[in-house]
């Protein structure tokens, strides 16, 4: 649930919210609040919050608990833990200790704030406490906490939603509704049981690293789901398009009755507003840190990029590893204060990091002499060639390469023998079902088109230096261009500058539909242009058309012979469409200069 006042009135603050699982701020649920108030936050201000959070957990007989106050540029972060089955009680605690807070500063009128009936009353601290008493008593399910008890004392995952709670993972769980929920002494303990588990994080190749890990794991004979920005699948197979990248795809997968393992993408977003949908699981990925998304949550920096893709870790003990890009900077310097052993992968086998890394016992992987490599409890293994490996476009895609490492790692610390990776990797990629959406190539007559995610500047930069090697002397690139509107202007003109770096003879703007995030239509077109201008695009080589269908097929109709046509497309229904036209021209035998079918 987020939280906000109506639009009689600014809201006090920017964002409420229940964390449901291991989050940013701590390892526990609880809630979390966005300040309204530039900073710095008065230290008065925040002092009274926590003193009101105190209060509150004192009168709902709640632990003390984590209680985190995160400032930054645009405000603070106020998070506390909270018991699970009274999280919305905790989003109006937080709500009502701010309020208040403010109210006694002098900077809320409550008279102008339209608060919602039976909300607590800022200036009424004995009202306050009755009404956020009879919330908490509302939601509180006793017999959840001793399952939950059960289940941590025999070592079963423990999931709980707003509608259902399960005990065990795929094969081995059971899922009830909440009302008819269980004692422990009536359930079956001998039928739950846990399946192998894996969280794949990143700002880039999440998506093409969890369809690999995936796809290992069937060929070890397991059945096997992943959740990510496309969909639910089992085996490969589709069960519920959209982006489930969260927890609430997490859960969904999770309790599949077929699964023997689950392979988990865990995006940013779902991170911020709610947590983990795991506390424990086998293995943890992250790809990379790259600068996306700034500005959502009190997020500004890629210190604090970095910090929320961490939060996986919170999901390992000390027998469960992370598994971490030693070619990225901001992973170098955070992840090895983190309690998880690592391990690290890089493009080079002999980067110096990986080679003391080794040294120590740690496992690793990279390229070495043209093959990858992996050293594991003492034991390296050679994997093959990497340019026979169809991802990695013959080795010339080197962020692939990156992700077969990232894989490879997690699969051997899951247990996959090393006979079963190298068979994966010989073969994964060579059908364009095995990563739709991600890196794919057409050739149509004279003409090569890639369709890609690439959804950031690091990513379009990958996919564009990629696309011109594929151009043929003289020939011309043309590029589809947009983005999502919950980017900082900045972060938006990024893309453009970097389109502008590999001189497109056309570039079409689009919107992504159902991402504007409260841009209007046409808004990011316009900072793109400027920002292609800027950087030495000429303005008739820059189209607008919004509508990512159309505009698709004036780029494909452009097409001379020799030129590479770039299709970023982000949303699933888009990269199917498009999908299904490529592979009409294709079979047509469709060339440069002829009708589009």
């Amino acid at each position: 649930m987020t939280r906000t006042m109506t639009d009689a009135a600014p809201s006090p603050f920017d964002d409420s919210r229940r964390l449901t699982g291991p989050n940013l701020y701590f390892a526990s649920t609880g809630a979390a609040l966005e300040t309204l108030v530039g900073a710095p936050v008065p230290e008065t201000l925040l002092a009274g919050w926590q003193a009101r959070i105190g209060q509150a957990r004192q009168a709902l007989g709640w632990p003390d608990g984590d209680l985190v106050i995160r400032r930054h540029h645009s405000g603070a972060s106020l998070a506390f833990s909270a018991p699970f089955d009274q999280l919305y009680a905790a989003a109006d605690v937080n709500e009502w200790a701010w309020l208040a807070s403010l109210h006694e500063h002098g900077s809320l009128d409550p008279g102008a704030v339209p608060f919602a009936p039976g909300h607590p009353a800022l200036w009424n601290p004995e009202q306050a406490m009755q009404t956020l008493q009879a919330a908490a008593r509302a939601e509180q399910r006793p017999l959840l906490h001793e399952l939950e008890n059960a289940a941590l004392q025999t070592q079963r995952a423990f999931l709980v939603d707003d509608d259902e709670v399960s005990i065990g993972l795929g094969t081995g769980s059971r899922t009830w509704a909440l009302d008819d929920a269980p004692r422990p002494a009536d359930i079956d303990w001998s039928a739950l049981h846990d399946i192998p588990t894996a969280l794949v994080t990143g700002s880039n190749g999440k998506t093409t690293t969890v369809r690999l890990l995936s796809s290992i794991w069937r060929n070890n004979g397991r059945h096997t789901v992943h959740s990510c920005t496309d969909g639910l699948y089992l085996d490969g197979e589709l069960l519920e398009g959209g982006d489930y990248s969260g927890p609430g795809g997490a859960r969904a997968v999770l309790r599949n009755a077929a699964a023997e393992a689950a392979i988990l993408e865990t995006a940013r977003g779902g991170l911020l507003r709610r947590g983990l949908a795991l506390r424990r699981a086998d293995v943890a990925v992250v790809t990379n840190v790259q600068p996306d998304h700034f500005g959502e949550y009190g997020i500004h920096n890629l210190d604090d990029l970095t910090m929320v893709k961490l939060t996986v870790a919170r999901a390992l003990d000390e027998r469960r590893t992370l598994v971490v890009n030693a070619d990225d900077p901001q992973l170098r310097r955070h992840a090895p204060g983190l309690p998880c052993p690592l391990a690290w992968f890089a493009l080079d086998f002999d980067e110096p990091l990986l080679a003391v890394r080794r040294a120590s016992g740690a496992a690793t992987c990279g390229v070495r002499d043209g093959h990858l490599h992996a050293s594991i409890n003492g034991c390296e293994h050679d994997f093959g060639e990497v340019a026979a490996m169809p991802v990695t476009f013959a080795g010339t895609a080197r962020h692939n390469i990156s992700n077969i490492a990232a894989a490879t790692l997690a699969a051997l610390h899951m247990g996959v023998d090393a006979s079963v990776i190298a068979a994966t990797l010989a073969r994964f990629g060579s059908d364009r079902r095995d990563n739709p959406g991600r890196l794919q190539r057409w050739q149509l007559g004279d003409v090569v088109v890639l369709l890609d995610y690439a959804h950031n500047p690091d990513g379009l930069g990958h996919l564009l230096a990629l696309a011109d090697r594929e151009r043929r002397d003289g020939a011309g690139m043309r590029l589809l261009l947009g983005q999502a509107g919950n980017r900082e202007d900045e972060d938006i003109a990024r893309l453009g500058k970097v389109a502008a770096r590999f001189s497109p003879a056309l570039v079409v703007l689009k919107d992504i539909q159902g991402y504007e995030r409260g841009r209007a239509e046409g808004e990011v077109a316009a900072i793109l242009t400027t920002a292609l201008t800027s950087h030495g695009v000429a303005a008739d080589r820059i189209e607008v058309e919004l509508d990512e269908a159309t505009a698709v097929r004036r780029l494909l109709a452009s097409a001379r012979q020799g030129d590479v046509v770039v299709l970023p497309v982000h949303s699933t229904a888009g990269r199917q469409h498009v999908d299904g036209l490529l592979a009409r021209m294709e079979s047509l035998g469709w060339s440069a200069g002829q009708p589009l079918p």
